[in-house]
């Protein structure tokens, strides 16, 4: 599998960015509406730890995907999607771009806001980005929130448009972003290149 993307499918570079993002953000988000209920203890500073050092490595992992996609040529629309399915589609990805990039960035401001101390699984000590605010606490606060809710959203819809294209337009959309599967259209290709035939 080639590192970069081609026209028919993801490259392994992508595939890794974005899988291992989508498990990450999935355990973040159940994470968060675990913790903000579960009594003070010392097992939910460590959970509010974990939540916050997976949240920095997502945002770090989201400016790397950004950069890569920059050099990585991004394949075609499968052949025959309407155009207002692939509006809608990139419209999705960018919307999760920007909304994965800011969701973390909203937590390390409320975290800096509330004076809290950030170490990246207690290896690094990462500065404070704002001053002490309970005015910003609460505002940053409420956007990680309101942020939390539209990832959730979002991917929902994401899901829901992949397995339609999988499931009932039966198209490359799914399979091309799937690790080790191969693009039907590909796999159509190389068996009319190299056709099996039988022997006597």
């Amino acid at each position: 599998m080639s590192a970069r993307s081609d026209v028919t499918r993801w490259g392994s570079v992508a595939k890794f960015f974005h899988w291992t993002i989508a498990l990450l953000v999935i355990g973040l988000l159940i994470g968060g509406l675990t913790m903000t209920d579960m009594k003070v203890s010392p097992d939910k500073f460590k959970l509010y730890a974990l939540h916050k050092s997976v949240g920095i490595t997502v945002l770090v992992l989201m400016l790397l995907r950004f950069a890569w996609r920059g050099v990585d040529p991004r394949p075609q629309d499968v052949a025959g999607m309407a155009p207002w399915v692939a509006f809608a589609a990139h419209a999705v990805h960018r919307l999760l771009y920007v909304a994965l990039i800011a969701m973390p960035i909203s937590g390390w401001v409320y975290n800096s806001a509330s004076n809290f101390p950030l170490q990246w699984f207690g290896l690094v000590q990462l500065p404070a980005i704002v001053a002490p605010d309970k005015e910003l606490k609460a505002l940053a606060n409420g956007v990680h929130e309101v942020l939390a809710w539209t990832i959730i959203a979002l991917l929902l819809v994401h899901v829901a448009g992949a397995l339609k294209h999988h499931l009932i337009d039966r198209d490359d959309t799914l399979r091309r972003m799937l690790p080790f599967a191969k693009p039907r259209a590909e796999a159509t290709l190389a068996n009319t290149t190299n056709p099996t035939t039988d022997t006597p």
